[in-house]
């Protein structure tokens, strides 16, 4: 018998292999065993994202939150959307709420940072790809990230010294 855990595992194989238009039926079986089930929704709101369905992963992402309220990447991802849509003040709520939620998450502070980048808040840009590298300091995008800033900012001794630590890394 197919259960909602063994459904959702198949649905993110397929999620994760870029076909997403397979997962989204086998995510909505999987909630019609478990409907109150937020990492459900929350995988199937990914899947709706990856197929360009924007209005159908915000509806699976608020449903996530409203079961689970502590669950920041539903609003981090949210978050995404809404950038993408060019409506960066509701995209700032979400970083800000999935930040409420988990302080130390390194990739909300880059996405936060790049919507200030965005908008040319090199400062708060700056502040936020620091925050993210202080968390994850081989981030290689906040690192990318913060040296840009740095230029911006017209901080050429900064940005130096994080394209050295860029290229100690390597490439991706």
């Amino acid at each position: 018998m197919e259960t909602a855990a063994n459904l959702n595992d198949s649905a993110i194989a397929l999620t994760e292999a870029n076909r997403p238009y397979e997962a989204i039926p086998l995510f909505r079986e999987a909630l019609v065993m478990e409907p109150g089930n937020p990492l459900l929704w929350l995988n199937l709101g990914i899947a709706q994202q990856k197929t360009g369905e924007y209005e159908d992963a915000l509806d699976s992402y608020l449903r996530a939150s409203h079961i689970d309220d502590r669950l920041p990447d539903a609003w981090a991802s949210m978050g995404l959307i809404y950038y993408e849509l060019n409506s960066f003040d509701s995209a700032e709520e979400c970083y800000y709420a999935a930040l409420e939620r988990d302080p130390l998450s390194p990739k909300v502070w880059n996405n936060l940072g790049v919507l200030y980048f965005s908008q040319g808040d090199y400062e708060e840009a700056r502040h936020c790809f620091e925050e993210a590298v202080s968390l994850s300091p081989v981030f290689y995008d906040a690192l990318y990230n913060l040296r840009d800033a740095c230029r911006e900012l017209s901080d050429f001794r900064a940005a130096a010294e994080f394209e050295r630590i860029l290229s100690s890394l390597g490439t991706k």
